[in-house]
């Protein structure tokens, strides 16, 4: 993406001329311009540059009478679903921006880019042409807190020619192949980017990684045909930072080698004494499998590859950590041979979960777990300090299937049972009371109801807060109504909000209560005899299970279950008591279909 488009170019301007306006700015430039009636390229050279001469030239800066225009160029045939929007407000929340985004199609990806500007800059990926061409439309120049959003297409490498090659812009034939430092169709291998590598270093090698003016990571990157994404910015005054490596197996594997080859380098010559590990994250919901049974899995690797391996503590995780740090210690070819085996082993689990999300597709038709910003995507962009992790994406890397208490059993196809789905047509509307402390309503209602409109929207659920109870109310209840999908999107976003506003301390997890109701004479079943099933259930999803004793029905014949946990125990919880409530009704309409009388012989079938 280091090539430019320079639109409304006047028919009095030269080659010249535009050379005076970038040097005046003091932007570089690694070609010469090719000026052609109207418009004209130039190649930058790097993305950071490009990203810079757009977000200081284009719209602008004026030559002849006529102000410039510049964008990404981007052969026709690659502009397919991926958006690159620019000039995003610094403090924007990403679940706003998420909303916005689903108002036009189902976004597959977002993805932050690390750039020097005030402003934040995504790429985004949506399902389909049509949908980024109205996302396209209707984005850019649209102002967002004062911020005119600046949209356009980057190249999308996978897309296909729709029927025979087109003509160029305006007129002018095909630009034909695409030109050095524009991706080329083909031009490196498929970068198998559902599991990224990502390990922590020290920062104080950050700056030895990326090299003078980017030369070295440069130089990784082309060597290992490997994205490779420092996230300089995140956690200021941290230790470590994260390092997100795009590419093969072969690829993330030569790239981390070379990285440790680097740190070692540098400790040497800055007599830096103290051992470097490898530090890789993975997600919780793989770590289970990495161990095995009694640790027989990471035993074997360590006797393997002669190192020594630890795994950070459970007590570390929250919703919006969760990331496990596995430390590999020995030398350097120690190291990256466990690299091979641990990240082995993540991606089979990874395969094995989306093969049984694949087979539970049709639980919740539509979920896209990318757009929520559960799992981390293994690159920035879907979900308040997941992305930071998204953090998603959200994000590849996503875990769609695994249980998040390190079970052997996958987490969808556990958590979101078919026989919670109506006897046919969509999932039923479900109403869930979530309590939350009364000082985050603020927050949740957002500024004239904004953030509360955003998210009803994005989640398709209504979301109304109940008026409080009394002056001194400490909790409000937080009313809403959707189908399963509706309640999972709503319920994580309140739940990450309160985070991310702080009603809950760094360390500690959030944790809620939700009501739901249920026909009295089915609150048995929810019990269970002795207890049992209400035991076995809150066994099973780490969520404390209440049916209070001694309740009165009310005018529905209906009851409240209490459910208390953070998120994932929550939504186990409900889903299974949806479950329980599903088989109740399958019993009733059996007892209520008419029984044939007794002695009764069935009808003969009609001879033709």
């Amino acid at each position: 993406m280091n090539k430019l488009y320079i639109g409304n170019v006047s028919a009095e301007a030269s080659e010249e001329d535009l050379e005076s306006i970038f040097k005046q700015w003091k932007i570089q430039h690694s070609g010469p311009f090719l000026v052609k009636t109207g418009y004209a390229f130039v190649d930058c050279p790097d993305e950071k540059t490009a990203m810079r001469a757009i977000d200081v030239l284009s719209g602008k800066v004026e030559l002849h009478g006529k102000v410039l225009e510049v964008e990404h160029s981007v052969p026709k045939r690659q502009r397919s679903c991926k958006l690159q929007i620019r000039n995003i407000p610094p403090h924007m929340q990403w679940e706003v921006l998420d909303g916005m985004l689903a108002q036009y199609g189902a976004v597959e990806s977002c993805e932050q880019v690390n750039t020097d500007m005030e402003t934040a800059v995504v790429n985004v990926r949506y399902a389909t042409r049509d949908q980024a061409r109205l996302a396209m439309e209707k984005l850019n120049g649209s102002m967002m807190e004062n911020y005119a959003l600046k949209v356009s297409y980057i190249p999308d490498e996978t897309a296909t020619p729709e029927g025979p090659p087109s003509g160029g812009r305006r007129g002018f034939n095909a630009r034909g192949p695409p030109r050095s430092g524009s991706p080329g169709l083909g031009a490196r291998p498929k970068v198998q980017s559902d599991i990224p590598l990502r390990v922590l270093v020290p920062t104080q090698f950050v700056g030895a990684i990326i090299g003078k003016e980017g030369a070295t990571i440069r130089n990784i990157t082309k060597q290992t045909h490997s994205k490779i994404d420092i996230h300089r910015k995140e956690n200021a005054g941290a230790a470590e930072k994260p390092i997100t490596i795009h590419s093969t197996p072969e690829g993330c594997s030569n790239a981390c080698r070379t990285i440790m080859d680097i740190m070692q380098k540098e400790a040497v010559d800055t007599k830096f004494t103290e051992e470097i590990p490898l530090k890789i994250l993975a997600h919780n919901n793989f770590v289970g499998r990495l161990i095995g049974k009694e640790g027989r899995n990471l035993k074997k690797i360590e006797q393997d590859t002669g190192t020594k391996i630890t795994i950070s503590p459970l007590q570390d995780l929250t919703l919006y950590n969760p990331e496990r740090t596995i430390t590999v210690k020995g030398s350097i070819d120690a190291c990256s041979r466990a690299e091979e085996e641990v990240m082995k082993k993540i991606r089979e689990s990874y395969e094995s979960d989306m093969a049984a999300m694949n087979l539970q597709s049709n639980l919740i038709p539509g979920l896209n777990l990318n757009a929520l910003g559960l799992f981390p995507s293994g690159a920035p962009g879907m979900g308040p300090s997941m992305a930071n992790v998204p953090p998603p994406g959200a994000h590849g890397g996503c875990s769609y299937g695994c249980s998040p208490y390190g079970a052997e059993g996958p987490f969808w196809a556990s958590m979101l049972s078919a026989s919670s789905q109506p006897l046919a047509g969509q999932p039923e509307s479900e109403t869930v009371h979530l309590f939350i402390p009364a000082l985050a309503v603020g927050a949740i209602i957002g500024k004239q109801g904004q953030h509360i409109k955003q998210l009803s929207h994005f989640a398709g659920a209504s979301i109304k807060i109940a008026p409080a109870e009394g002056m001194d109310a400490k909790q409000r209840m937080v009313i809403i109504v959707g189908p399963p999908e509706a309640q999972f999107k709503a319920q994580c976003r309140i739940f990450g909000k309160l985070k991310e506003e702080n009603f809950f301390g760094p360390k500690e997890e959030v944790k809620l209560e939700a009501h739901i109701k249920v026909p009295s004479f089915a609150a048995g079943r929810v019990i269970g005899k002795g207890g049992k099933t209400v035991n076995e259930l809150q066994n099973l999803t780490c969520a404390e299970v209440v049916v209070p004793r001694d309740q009165t029905p009310d005018e529905n014949d209906q009851v409240i279950v209490k459910i208390s946990g953070h998120f994932f125990a929550c939504q186990l919880a409900q889903r299974k008591i949806q479950e329980i409530l599903a088989q109740v009704r399958r019993q009733q309409q059996q007892q209520q279909q008419p029984k044939p009388p007794s002695g009764a012989q069935p009808p003969n079938p009609r001879r033709k």
